[in-house]
């Protein structure tokens, strides 16, 4: 009883989902954040996924932020639906998004196996049966047929500067498909290079989505960009190179 009395617990911000995003997880999707928390706790001691624990942090940084990307999709989307979360980590955007939509198919992409090792028993754990998972770079499942340009959805966090970013995620979609680059800060230098970098990838820039957080009011920005032609068989280019000599 006492352990249950300490445990940490997430805040129930309904007001504040609904307020920022005109929607609202339900009681069963924030019992699911909940035991995420608690297993990224318990595993952070071994394995160093996040600096950031505390329970409000939590909440905004890595459950609120995780779903602001993509909340212009979570009224409705077209079905089967696949997406692929690449650099997931401990998990993030990646989990919370299937969590709140269960229909889609949710594919979890990192290099590091003992992270993806948590993910899996996480996954396991919390039943969340259209989440995938693999250990793998994604310069290298860029050019597999399984992969390359076979998801309606890209979503890459914290991994590298835009125009990689943008070259690790648009040849993986379909025509069609969309890409979310979470940043924090935005500047138009950098849009300018992501511009040039998205043109030869056969994407455009749809929208830039400027935003502060609901709690400490930091600015975040998502920027989206639509994969319009399919992305020449040169990209992604061999690893390493995308980080050493952007586009």
């Amino acid at each position: 009883m006492k352990d249950e009395e300490n445990r940490p617990t997430l805040p129930d911000l309904a007001d504040l989902w609904q307020e920022t995003m005109n929607w609202q997880p339900e009681a069963g999707q924030h019992a699911q954040f909940q035991s995420f928390y608690e297993l990224i706790l318990e595993s952070n001691r071994q394995l160093n996924l996040t600096r950031i624990t505390e329970p409000s942090e939590f909440w905004e940084k890595h459950l609120w932020d995780s779903l602001r990307g993509i909340s212009r999709l979570l009224p409705s989307s077209p079905s089967p639906f696949r997406a692929i979360d690449i650099g997931t980590g401990a998990g993030i955007p990646g989990v919370p998004v299937a969590i709140v939509r269960p229909d889609w198919e949710v594919t979890l992409l990192d290099s590091t196996r003992k992270k993806i090792s948590f993910v899996q028993s996480a996954v396991d754990t919390l039943k969340l049966e259209n989440i995938k998972t693999a250990v793998d770079r994604v310069e290298q499942i860029g050019h597999d047929r399984h992969h390359r340009e076979q998801y309606d959805l890209g979503l890459i966090r914290a991994v590298a500067t835009a125009s990689v970013c943008a070259e690790y995620t648009l040849p993986l979609l379909k025509v069609g498909g969309l890409a979310i680059l979470y940043r924090g800060q935005w500047t138009d230098e950098e849009a300018q290079g992501l511009a040039v970098a998205v043109e030869q990838l056969g994407g455009t820039i749809e929208a830039t989505d400027a935003f502060v957080t609901p709690l400490t009011h930091s600015t975040r920005h998502c920027i989206y960009l639509r994969k319009i032609a399919t992305t020449s068989t040169m990209f992604p280019r061999t690893i390493g190179i995308p980080t050493q000599d952007p586009l």
